[in-house]
């Protein structure tokens, strides 16, 4: 994993170091019209919901707020930092934890006594990648 210089607090990347960072780091966003934007594929309204309000706690903990695009099936996510007018760690940072726990499953940690949702259409609520 490459190790990249820390940047203070509003300074922007360029785009080339944040297409090498998304690939790298967070494979699933990508760069597109200065914004760095995930999708994610939900079952339906409920498990939309449960995305967006599972954002806007990670964004108001962080004071670090993306734009939303909501639908019935999908959430779309992109983060750009406006005062600095560009890409920065506030970004990446954020992208990482959002990332990190709406992507989480129980069943997927070794020895968790947590069963996830079953695998049964009814109660899933994402579409993991």
């Amino acid at each position: 994993m490459t190790q990249w210089r820390k940047k203070t607090a509003d300074e922007i990347y360029p785009q080339d170091e944040i297409e090498a960072r998304l690939k790298e780091e967070l494979p699933a966003w990508y760069f597109e019209d200065g914004w760095i934007r995930r999708k994610y594929k939900t079952s339906g309204w409920k498990g939309t919901l449960m995305v967006v309000n599972t954002v806007g706690h990670l964004a108001e903990a962080a004071w670090h707020h993306p734009d939303l695009t909501v639908s019935y099936a999908f959430v779309i996510v992109k983060l750009v930092n406006h005062a600095a007018k560009g890409i920065t760690d506030k970004d990446f940072e954020l992208a990482r934890k959002i990332e990190e726990t709406v992507m989480w499953r129980p069943q997927a940690s070794a020895g968790s006594a947590l069963e996830g949702t079953p695998d049964d259409p009814r109660f899933k609520y994402i579409k993991y990648d």
